[in-house]
């Protein structure tokens, strides 16, 4: 299965394409979408939307995880992300993508076997479950891996297919 994992954000959206199949996992490819600080917030938003339908175009997942989001600070950071996951979330539906959502301790649990791993551990161990010789980069991308991996681990699980059977795939969260 090629899966899509995606970090949202507005000046750095991390992407990372993996296949996975049988417990294993293969990199296809990873990085980021970005826009420039400063830029009309409209524009910025557009420029996301283009950049992901033109991954989706061009790498074609069968599957998406994206990351829920939790906001404990900054409120007003927290808004542009939420419209920019909104951006990618109809990017993805419009393409016909069936999405996954996972929180980062959903994630952390999946790629290293603690919910409360620190971020590094994370990376580092994305890193080794794809055979990488460093931990990607940006950090986004790093991040999008992960939450692929996730996603690969979750759907080889019983309840996890039964709910892709039932639901279609479509915004299932576990």
């Amino acid at each position: 299965m090629r899966i899509l994992g995606i970090d949202p954000g507005y000046a750095i959206v991390g992407y990372g394409v993996i296949n996975a199949a049988r417990g294993r996992y293969e990199t296809v490819e990873y990085g980021a979408v970005t826009t420039k600080a400063g830029e009309d917030f409209g524009l910025r938003l557009l420029e996301i939307y283009e950049g992901m339908t033109e991954l989706i175009e061009t790498l074609r997942p069968q599957a998406a995880a994206v990351e829920k989001l939790y906001f404990l600070n900054n409120k007003t950071t927290g808004i542009g992300v939420a419209e920019a996951r909104g951006i990618i979330l109809l990017t993805l539906s419009q393409a016909g993508v069936p999405l996954f959502e996972y929180t980062p301790m959903q994630v952390k649990q999946a790629v290293t076997g603690y919910g409360k791993a620190q971020k590094h551990q994370v990376q580092e161990m994305t890193a080794k479950l794809l055979n990488l010789p460093d931990t990607p980069k940006p950090d986004d991308a790093a991040d999008a891996l992960a939450l692929a991996i996730c996603h690969g681990q979750a759907a080889g699980s019983n309840v996890r297919r039964r709910l892709i059977k039932i639901n279609g795939g479509i915004s299932n969260v576990l």
